[in-house]
């Protein structure tokens, strides 16, 4: 069993068991046609691991705090889905220069307060990064949370992520990618 294997059985054991702030049960993973709709949507793929977890253990409701969004669909009167937050969130940053969203940046997971994980897509070991709208501007908004996915998933299903201590002060590095990927393009 590879490594990825063995994470993702991980995972699905960990979200089997425990429930996110939230959630009652743990939704039916997303199909193939699911998945490459929300693909279309956003208009790029998302990371291999990223789209296993959507298709494999369930279509968001497990993960820290308050467990990952829904790919593409939203429950009747919970968070709006992934794609849905991403698009909103691109169109907000078009209206708004002060505050524009990098393309390819995926909210995956709401913290409250406004603040999501999200995952770049783009970044070939899909960076983790924490969006924390509540700093005074765009610069210091944005933080990497895990240098990877895999390595995030691995913080949660072990309990050693940030978030699970929250005594100890928040030190995270900030994005660096941030202006690159925000800058308008020619």
């Amino acid at each position: 069993m590879t490594e990825i294997e063995q994470l993702l059985t991980r995972v699905a054991a960990k979200a089997r068991n425990t429930r996110p702030w939230g959630w009652i049960s743990l939704p039916e993973p997303v199909d193939t046609a699911t998945l490459s709709r929300a693909e279309a949507a956003l208009g790029f793929s998302l990371p291999p691991l990223l789209a296993e977890l959507y298709l494999r253990i369930g279509d968001g409701g497990f993960g820290p705090e308050y467990g990952l969004l829904p790919l593409l669909d939203h429950p009747p009167a919970g968070e709006p889905a992934a794609v849905e937050q991403y698009l909103a969130n691109r169109a907000a940053g078009r209206k708004d220069l002060n505050w524009p969203w990098p393309e390819g940046v995926l909210p995956i997971s709401h913290w409250g307060c406004a603040m999501y994980a999200c995952v770049d897509c783009r970044a070939p070991e899909a960076t983790v990064l924490l969006f924390e709208p509540n700093a005074d501007d765009c610069d210091h908004a944005w933080y990497v949370d895990a240098p990877s996915l895999t390595g995030w998933l691995h913080a949660w299903v072990e309990g050693t992520g940030w978030y699970a201590d929250m005594h100890e002060e928040l030190e995270l590095a900030p994005w660096t990618d941030f202006h690159i990927r925000t800058a308008p393009m020619p």
